[in-house]
């Protein structure tokens, strides 16, 4: 089976939200900074307040909102963060292997991909993971590696399931 698409910064982008939001480090990450924060502002409410001898509503209620408003608008700010990060890093140096034309075939060795600096070849043994989302579909080549197949450039997705099911057995 040979694909041919066109891979995007914005692909690029999508996919390390992707990993990021279905690894367990990242939704740990997510977690401690989220939940741990908040009860920091009320700790320091309670602290204040003691120090400087003033009622703990007084110290209690700005420090509160604040907790709220970290706890609901948290995520949006580190998902933004990463994507940020993520086109820094691209700009950074030459990504053609990544961003660019990439030619894809699927055989019942393995995966072949030929880009603008080259090609990669991996065997099925080395995908430790086939996973997909509603517009792409991932081979993971380690734990923070994939090739992003977009399903805009898929005529049959349905045909490259079953092909991978049939070759790859994780």
């Amino acid at each position: 089976m040979r694909i041919t698409y066109h891979l995007t910064e914005e692909d690029y982008l999508h996919f390390n939200l992707f990993h990021l939001k279905n690894s367990k480090a990242g939704r740990h990450a997510l977690a401690i900074q989220r939940y741990l924060t908040p009860i920091m502002f009320i700790a320091i409410a309670f602290l204040f307040s003691s120090i400087n001898d003033i009622p703990i509503l007084f110290m209690l209620i700005p420090f509160a909102i604040m907790a709220i408003i970290w706890f609901l608008f948290y995520p949006k700010y580190f998902y933004h963060t990463v994507k940020r990060n993520a086109k820094k890093m691209l700009k950074e140096g030459k990504n053609d292997g990544i961003v660019g034309k990439h030619e894809m075939t699927l055989s019942e060795e393995g995966i072949s991909d030929h880009h603008s600096t080259g090609e990669t070849k991996v065997n099925w043994s080395g995908i430790q993971e086939f996973k997909e989302d509603s517009d792409y579909f991932y081979f993971y080549n380690s734990s923070v590696s994939s090739y992003i197949i977009p399903k805009r450039a898929i005529k049959d997705e349905n045909e490259l399931i079953a092909f991978v099911q049939l070759n790859y057995s994780k």
